[in-house]
C-alpha cells in the first residue's frame, strides 16, 4: 500500500460535454458489406445530452448517509475543528465545535457529489459526451449542544471520493460552522509475482468527484497502459493488467491523469491527489496463454436501449407480440423468433437491421439504416410465426433489431446485441486464422477480430502490446470486422497483447469530451455503455516471439 500527503484545496464540480465520432478504417479484403435490402431515414445530426444513472455496480459503497436537506451558510459562519484534517477512510477524526445555541440539536453534514457519464442517445448511435458531477450535502450524525453551545464526536472518515470534504454543522437550514477532511489516496496491487500473463488486480481507492481529480493512468515499466475511473464506484477504480516481460522486477506505477500521468502533482492546485509505485516481479515464462475475452460486470441497464433502431422511422406500433430465445451473442448465433398477432394469410420474413457508412470526412449524413434478408418467406400459421436465424457474419457489434416484415412494412421486432468475438492470428501473407502464432522478431503479423460496432462507445478498441498503448482499431467503416497489423518486436519469448475499450473523441462535432481515445482500463464496471446494456470486454492475446535463424 502506498499512500501520499495532501493539502486542503477546494475543488469544484463541473459538467463536461463535447463528444465525437469515429475514423473508419478498410481493413483489407476480409471485411463484407451488408446485403443492403432498404435504406431508410438519414442519421440525424443532433444530439441530446443524457446524463447517465449508474447501474447497479457489484460492490460499490452507498453514500455516506442520506442526502441533506438543502441549507446557507449563516452570514457568522465560525470555524469547525476537525482533527486530524486529513487522512484515509477510516480514519477516526474528532469532530467538535462550540458558540452553538444551547442545547440544540445539530447536524453535521459532509459534502460529496454523485458522478456520472454523459451521452447522447440516437436512434442510430450512441454519442460520448463527457462526464457530470453533481454536489451533494449527506447526514453523517445528529449531535445535541451543551448548555454551553459545544459538541465533541468522534467519527470514521467515510468510504467515499477522495479529496477535500467540507463538513458543517447545520441548525434548521442554516450553516452554523464549517471545517474540512481531506481524505488521501491508496494504491494495491494483487498478486505480486508470478509468470508471464499473470493477471495483475490494480486498485486505487480515493479519486475525486470533478473532472482533474476523477481519472487516473497506469504506467508498466514507464509505457503508458491506459486509464481507468471511478465515477460509479465512487471514487475506487479496479482494472486488470497482465504481467509482461523479462522474468524479474517491473514497476507499476498508478496516478492522477485526465488520459495520461500528471508527473509534478505535487506543484498542482490538487497535490494530494498523489499516485504510487509498486513492484511486480516476473517469476516464469511458462509460454503463450490462450487467448481469452473478459467480459464486465453483468448489470441491469439504466437507459433503454435506444441504438435497437426502435426510433428514428423504424419503430413499429402493432398488436404483434414478438421474443427471441437470446437477446445478445457473437456472430453467427442461432436465434429462433416467435410471433403472434399476425394476419394469417400474409407472406412473412425476417430482416436484420443495422447501419451502414462511416464517419470519415463526413459533412451531411454519414451513415443511414439498412436491412438485410434473413431468411425465406413462410406464411403464419393461425397468427402465430416461428423462425429459427443466423445472426449475420460479419456484422456490427452492438444492438440491432430483428424485424418482422409483413407487404414490406414492419410489423414486429426484437433487439439483439452482437458481442465482439476473437477470430485469430493471422501470420503475414496469410489470410488463415490461427489459435496460436509464432513470430520471427521484427516480422509483421495480425489480429483478427469482430463485432466492434459504430457508436463512440464501441467502435474503437485500443492496443497494448506488452502493457504499451500502441494504438487503436476502428469497426465500423469495415461492418464489425477488425484486422490489427502490428509487428513482433522484443526478446524472444511470450509477448501479449490486449485490446480494451476505447471512448472515440476525434470528431470536430463534439471536440471537448475528456478521457477519449486511450484504453478505459476500468471498463469492467465503470464504462458509460453499461448503463446502455452494452458488453464492452477486454481481449486477451499472445504470441512467441523467436529470434531470426542464422
Amino acid at each position: 500500500m502506498s499512500v501520499g500527503l495532501a493539502t486542503a484545496a477546494l475543488v469544484g464540480s463541473t459538467l463536461m460535454i463535447g463528444a465525437s465520432a469515429s475514423s473508419a478504417t478498410v481493413h483489407k479484403h476480409k471485411a463484407k458489406a451488408p446485403v443492403v435490402k432498404k435504406v431508410a431515414a438519414p442519421v440525424p445530426t443532433a444530439t441530446t445530452p443524457v446524463i447517465l444513472t449508474s447501474p447497479t455496480i457489484p460492490g460499490v459503497a452507498p453514500l455516506p448517509g442520506p442526502v441533506a436537506a438543502a441549507s446557507t451558510p449563516s452570514a457568522t459562519i465560525s470555524a469547525l475543528s476537525v482533527k486530524p484534517s486529513t487522512g484515509f477512510i477510516g480514519t477516526p477524526m474528532t469532530i467538535a465545535g462550540a458558540g452553538l445555541p444551547a442545547n440544540t440539536s445539530v447536524q453535521l453534514e459532509w459534502a460529496t457529489a454523485t458522478a456520472t457519464w454523459v451521452v447522447g442517445a440516437d436512434p442510430s448511435t450512441v454519442n460520448y459526451l463527457g462526464t457530470n458531477f453533481n454536489k451533494i450535502n449527506v447526514v453523517l450524525d445528529t449531535v445535541t449542544t451543551t448548555s454551553a453551545g459545544g459538541f465533541s464526536v468522534m467519527i470514521d472518515a467515510p468510504k467515499d471520493f477522495g479529496g477535500q470534504h467540507s463538513i458543517f454543522a447545520v441548525v434548521g437550514t442554516t450553516e452554523l460552522s464549517e471545517g474540512s477532511f481531506t481524505t488521501l489516496r491508496t494504491v494495491t496491487i494483487s498478486p505480486t509475482s508470478g509468470p508471464v500473463g499473470t493477471p495483475i488486480t490494480i486498485t486505487y481507492s480515493g479519486l475525486g468527484d470533478s473532472a482533474y481529480t476523477a481519472g487516473a493512468s497506469i504506467l508498466y515499466d514507464n509505457h503508458y497502459v491506459g486509464e481507468m475511473m471511478a465515477n460509479w464506484t465512487r471514487g475506487v477504480a479496479t482494472a486488470t493488467i497482465r504481467a509482461s516481460g523479462a522474468v524479474g522486477p517491473h514497476a507499476i506505477q498508478v496516478g492522477n491523469a485526465i488520459n495520461y500521468l500528471y508527473l509534478n502533482v505535487p506543484q498542482s492546485p490538487i497535490p494530494y491527489t498523489n499516485g504510487a509505485v509498486d513492484t511486480f516481479t516476473i517469476t516464469a515464462d511458462n509460454g503463450a496463454p490462450a487467448a481469452s475475452i473478459d467480459w464486465p460486470a453483468s448489470v441491469t441497464p439504466t437507459l433503454a436501449q435506444i441504438t435497437t433502431l426502435n426510433e428514428g422511422g423504424l419503430g413499429v406500433k402493432s398488436s404483434v407480440t414478438a421474443t427471441a430465445s437470446v437477446s445478445s451473442g457473437p456472430e453467427g448465433t442461432s436465434v429462433t423468433i416467435n410471433a403472434s398477432g399476425l394476419p394469417s394469410d400474409v407472406s412473412t420474413q425476417t430482416e436484420w437491421a443495422t447501419v451502414v457508412g462511416n464517419r470519415v470526412n463526413c459533412t451531411s449524413t454519414c451513415w443511414s439504416f439498412a436491412t438485410q434478408s434473413l431468411g425465406s418467406a413462410v406464411t403464419p400459421s393461425g397468427g402465430a410465426f416461428s423462425d429459427t436465424l443466423t445472426v449475420p457474419s460479419p456484422a456490427l457489434g452492438g444492438w440491432h433489431a430483428i424485424q418482422i416484415i409483413q407487404a414490406n412494412k414492419v410489423v414486429g421486432q426484437v433487439p439483439f446485441y452482437v458481442k465482439e468475438s476473437i477470430v485469430g492470428y493471422e501470420a503475414a501473407g496469410s489470410t488463415t486464422p490461427v489459435t496460436s502464432l509464432t513470430v520471427v522478431q521484427g516480422q509483421p503479423f495480425q489480429i483478427h477480430v469482430e463485432g466492434v460496432g459504430w457508436t463512440q462507445l464501441d467502435n474503437t478498441v485500443g492496443v497494448d502490446y506488452d502493457n504499451s498503448y500502441v494504438g487503436y482499431g476502428c469497426g465500423f467503416n469495415s461492418n464489425g470486422d477488425v484486422v490489427l497489423n502490428l509487428i513482433a518486436t522484443g526478446a524472444p519469448g511470450t509477448h501479449l497483447i490486449d485490446l480494451y475499450p476505447m471512448l472515440y473523441t476525434l470528431s470536430p462535432s463534439f471536440a471537448n469530451a475528456p478521457y477519449g481515445m486511450v484504453p478505459v482500463l476500468s471498463y469492467a464496471n465503470d464504462e458509460p455503455g453499461l448503463a446502455l446494456g452494452y458488453q464492452l470486454p477486454s481481449m486477451r492475446f499472445a504470441i512467441t516471439v523467436v529470434a531470426p535463424s542464422g
